[in-house]
């Protein structure tokens, strides 16, 4: 078995004990984003394994729509990322 070489960590603790690998990240070309997604990528940022830039160019997002997404994470969790929830925890 050969490992593509990248740039980085493979894989890291996330507080919980969890395992986090690139592996786990969805796919480039994710049309369709759910809390789950949202929350693995913004995870990944958050503990290193991925820069926000590189983030931000495999998923096509800008940068104001991936600070949304972890500002919603640091400040009530991953159920803030969900669609029906945007308005319960947005800001006025």
């Amino acid at each position: 078995m050969y490992l593509k070489k990248v740039d980085g960590p493979r894989r890291v603790t996330l507080p919980d004990g969890s395992i986090l690998s690139r592996a786990d990240l969805p796919p480039p070309d994710t049309r369709r984003w759910v809390a789950s997604r949202k929350a693995v990528v913004v995870m990944a940022v958050m503990h290193g394994l991925i820069t926000q830039t590189e983030a931000q160019e495999r998923y096509a997002l800008s940068e104001e729509e991936f600070t949304l997404w972890r500002q919603a994470v640091e400040q009530h969790g991953v159920k803030a990322l969900r669609v029906t929830s945007i308005q319960k925890y947005r800001q006025l």
